[in-house]
């Protein structure tokens, strides 16, 4: 039997998730909420780029979409600058008896210690009065740091350190939000980004260094933030727009969560805009973007994971990996406790089945 679903967001992970939606036999496509208004009213194949016609027109309102009984949403809706907004949406949904898997708010991918609370106990209220389950994750934070580290870790007899790694090469993504806004590519360095504001790195990777830490059986006592700034050698182009001389065009960060006074949980980025800028810097192995998994201990090990697709780049790929591992949970969210659900506690996802080539 299908599973009525109902989507937000037809964003960069939004339009490759209604793609899945629209192809998957598993669901039933019943809604599709956008926050453009020059998009209501258009077909969700149009907007998906499926190059179908679903007869499922835009709406504009959560009510609206609420109203065509979806027995799930799939939430894309940007959450990175409008966090308190993405958490009532979701709240909102479960609380109509829907629910809820998505890509945001980062912050319910493991909320414990990183949001306040009183956020947590009133959404958990909500969904056990309502009987319905969430699941948020994605590529990183997602799966990329939390599930492949917990698999790898399961083969150790000791484990001493956990670096998870992002190395790409971010000009072909075109978000033009995320890239000059929260990164602050293209500004002049003096300048401070959103993602550079103090505590703004340990709050947004805060949900991976505490799932980690619960999963591992340790108390994260201390979080560190460490970034740097590469400029461009001359001005260029990348798809978010221009990138002008000597403005921020490569940057790396880590956030460390420390115990017992070590350096134990490490996530760590690396993203350029140019494959020339900062050689000295981490790279992947193949391609040009990587998620890699460094494990000290015994054994150790180093993992690099490097999407492709027939349809897009690497960054496509990431993203596409990324809703994929919402819209692939959607049948086990179903069946799910009520409440928060994590990778912690989420079954194994094994994907929609094998099928031919297309």
């Amino acid at each position: 039997m299908t599973i009525r679903v109902g989507h937000v967001g037809t964003g960069n992970a939004g339009r490759i998730g209604l793609t899945q939606l629209i192809e998957d036999p598993r669901f039933e496509l019943v809604g599709l909420c956008v926050s453009t208004p020059e998009k209501v009213g258009r077909d969700a194949g149009e907007l998906a780029g499926a190059g179908v016609h679903t007869g499922i027109a835009a709406v504009h309102t959560l009510d609206e979409l609420i109203a065509a009984g979806p027995e799930c949403v799939v939430y894309c809706a940007m959450g990175d600058i409008r966090p308190v907004e993405a958490f009532e949406d979701c709240r909102r949904l479960l609380a109509a008896g829907i629910d809820v898997v998505g890509t945001s708010p980062v912050g319910l991918v493991y909320p414990w210690g990183v949001m306040p609370d009183k956020a947590i106990d009133k959404l958990q209220a909500t969904a056990r009065e309502a009987g319905t389950s969430i699941f948020i994750s994605g590529v990183d934070p997602g799966f990329a740091n939390d599930l492949l580290p917990f698999a790898l870790a399961g083969t150790c007899q000791r484990v001493e350190q956990v670096r998870c790694m992002e190395l790409a090469d971010y000009a072909t993504y075109d978000g033009a939000a995320v890239m000059f806004e929260v990164m602050g590519f293209g500004k002049p360095l003096e300048e401070t980004p959103m993602l550079f504001l103090p505590g703004v790195l340990g709050m947004a990777w805060g949900t991976t260094l505490q799932i980690l830490a619960k999963g591992f059986g340790v108390t994260i006592d201390e979080v560190l933030e460490r970034h740097e700034s590469e400029p461009a050698p001359e001005s260029f182009d990348i798809a978010a727009g221009r990138i002008e001389k000597g403005t921020r065009a490569a940057v790396r960060f880590e956030i460390v969560g420390v115990v017992e006074g070590r350096e134990a949980i490490v996530v760590e980025h690396v993203t350029r805009l140019r494959s020339d800028l900062r050689p000295d810097w981490p790279r992947p192995h193949h391609g040009e973007g990587a998620y890699r998994v460094e494990i000290t201990g015994e054994p150790s090990y180093v993992v690099d994971v490097t999407p492709s697709s027939a349809r897009g780049d690497h960054n496509h790929a990431a993203i596409a990996a990324g809703v994929s591992r919402v819209v692939n949970a959607i049948p086990a969210v179903r069946r799910a406790e009520p409440g928060i659900r994590t990778t912690l506690d989420m079954p194994l996802i094994t994907g929609p089945g094998l099928t031919a080539p297309h």
